[in-house]
């Protein structure tokens, strides 16, 4: 009788169970698939399969030296492998998930910026220490940093927004925002990265701008930052170095330009249609680190500039749609989409721009398409985060109001 007994109370006991996990995946479910969630689920897509195939030609011939042809590949494929359900999970979300993670995501960050720091912890590569490691995996604290910073920015503006729905003032703006970039890029800046310090930099100041910092401050705020990047080039000479090297290319082209040119002349060898996939010569030895910071002057000469176009017609078919997502969005939402797009977009144009000679070499790499697995997997999430938003946001009438608000929205007829 006692089993008889027993047996009926489980059941309701896991009726009730699945009642409130019910709840929570209802609760927690960002709304329905709609086109602008597949439009970056399928950029996303097409980026990522162009950067597996690229990263395979890229890195053959330094993989092979290193005496494992398939090392670098194998590597970014379980990066890959890693960072796609994570998309998927994150896409799944409601957005409101990462505005609660958002403060233990940057204490997380600054752990393992200091972390990085520590003589014996941190990992040391290309004169850079940057990277720690837990067993055979290596992660980029500062990836997370950018992340961290944006949703975190986001979540305190949101809080601080006023009542009465008036703007911020450049001061309730500029107190949480300062103080964050002034930490974070400090203590990347001592690992040492400038192109990541540039990319929070870039963050910080889309988010400030789309909460309504008049466009004065933000002029003036990138005029500092390129009177900073001076400095930190008078007193590091292989920056100066870089930045000769950029502007003077042709009058040392076997030193301080040697990485442009080479850049060039791949680009230049390329054509219309390229040379065939797997055929370039400038990964020979020639243009250095051809599967990170310089893939896309591989990707140039081997598919040529229809090949090169495609990348940029699909990061430009991400700009779209991410403004798109941002401006019917609201609130932490509506900042936090308009971050990430500035932020990915952003990061693929200094790259391109790098790669070709419009901006000095930084080391910044194109998102999606370089190797590199913390890279990666935070921009796999972070575009799964820009899917759950376009997911959770009703459609809208979207106009912009001049001299006010970056983003104004309409949720029915604006007669």
């Amino acid at each position: 009788m006692s089993v008889q007994q027993t047996r009926p109370r489980n059941r309701g006991a896991q009726r009730v169970d699945g009642g409130r996990l019910a709840r929570l995946h209802e609760r927690w479910r960002p709304g329905a698939w709609n086109g602008d969630a597949t439009a970056i689920t399928v950029v996303t897509a097409g980026l990522l399969l162009i950067g597996l195939v690229m990263t395979y030609s890229a890195s053959i011939v330094d993989a092979a030296e290193a005496g494992d042809p398939f090392g670098v590949f194998r590597r970014q494929l379980l990066w890959a492998v890693l960072g796609v359900p994570a998309f998927a999970l994150v896409a799944n979300l409601d957005p409101r998930v990462w505005r609660r993670l958002a403060w233990p995501l940057l204490a997380v960050s600054l752990v393992g910026l200091v972390l990085v720091l520590v003589p014996g912890v941190g990992i040391t590569r290309f004169g850079s220490t940057r990277w720690l490691g837990f067993g055979p995996m290596v992660v980029q604290p500062s990836e997370i940093a950018k992340l961290a910073a944006l949703l975190w920015l986001a979540d305190v503006l949101e809080r601080k927004r006023p009542k009465d729905g008036s703007l911020h003032t450049p001061a309730h703006l500029n107190v949480p925002a300062l103080p964050l970039l002034g930490v974070l890029g400090t203590l990347v800046l001592f690992q040492p990265d400038l192109g990541t310090t540039i990319l929070l930099a870039l963050i910080i100041g889309a988010v400030l701008w789309v909460e309504g910092l008049p466009g004065r401050y933000v002029g003036m705020a990138a005029l500092g930052g390129l009177a900073a990047i001076a400095v930190l080039a008078v007193i590091a000479p292989y920056r100066l170095a870089r930045i000769t090297g950029w502007l003077h290319a042709e009058d040392d082209p076997l030193g301080t330009g040697y990485q442009l040119m080479q850049s060039r002349y791949a680009l230049g060898e390329g054509g219309w249609f390229g040379v065939g996939l797997g055929s370039s010569r400038a990964k020979w030895n020639f243009v250095p680190n051809p599967e990170t910071d310089f893939i896309f002057a591989i990707i140039g000469e081997e598919l040529g500039l229809v090949g090169a176009a495609v990348v940029l017609a699909l990061l430009g078919a991400m700009f779209f749609v991410g403004l798109r997502i941002a401006y019917a969005a609201e609130g932490f939402q509506r900042t936090a989409a308009f971050g990430l797009t500035a932020w990915i977009v952003g990061q693929a144009l200094i790259n391109v721009a790098m790669v070709i000679g419009l901006l000095p070499i930084t080391g910044v790499t194109l998102p999606l398409v370089s190797v590199g697995g913390s890279s990666l997997v935070s921009t796999l999430v972070a575009l799964g985060i820009l899917v759950a938003i376009a997911r959770a946001t009703p459609p809208t009438v979207t106009r912009l109001r001049p001299g006010g608000p970056r983003l104004v929205h309409s949720t029915g007829d604006d007669s």
